[in-house]
């Protein structure tokens, strides 16, 4: 399980344990709080093809899926 802190994750890179369409590097781009600090909003975005989509942060703490880095 990756660790993952909301407050550290904008501009993170993440390495795709799979990749997809050639895209396994990724950056964090868009991070919004609520009132509590709670994220409510995540995109992240391919280095390569600069695709991007909202995600679910959680997600990044599987490491079956994503790797902290690019490697």
């Amino acid at each position: 399980m990756n660790r993952v802190h909301p407050k550290k994750l904008l501009h993170s890179k993440w390495t795709a344990v799979t990749p997809v369409n050639r895209e396994k590097h990724f950056l964090i781009t868009e991070i919004e709080f609520d009132e509590d600090q709670a994220v409510i909003h995540c995109r992240i975005e391919a280095v390569l093809s600069k695709r991007g989509w909202d995600i679910d942060w959680r997600e990044l703490k599987d490491s079956q899926r994503w790797r902290l880095g690019w490697r």
